[in-house]
């Protein structure tokens, strides 16, 4: 019994949402969600999300890597693209 191997086609296909979300500062709520576009239901519902991963965590704690990590994964199921403004430059 043989195995064929199977062709994956990863299709590309344009975001169907875009959302911003932004460093306010040290004083919680850290974090500021702006919809760009998209289904307002389906963002909010997103942006619940993200809400509820960073609301107490600034760039600088060890979890907000690992939770942004997860909101990205997040978005990228949901096909919607994230725009991070740390109020600093990233590293590549």
């Amino acid at each position: 019994m043989s195995q064929v191997p199977t062709t994956e086609t990863t299709e590309v296909t344009d975001p169907v949402g875009h959302v911003q979300v932004v460093y306010l500062g040290p004083v919680a709520p850290h974090w500021e969600c702006r919809m760009v576009f998209g289904d307002e239901e389906q963002i909010q519902a997103f942006v619940d999300r993200i809400d509820a991963r960073l609301r107490f965590l600034p760039p600088h704690d060890p979890q907000f890597r690992r939770n942004r990590e997860r909101v990205n994964r997040d978005a990228e199921r949901e096909n919607l693209l994230v725009e991070w403004n740390l109020g600093y430059e990233e590293e590549a």
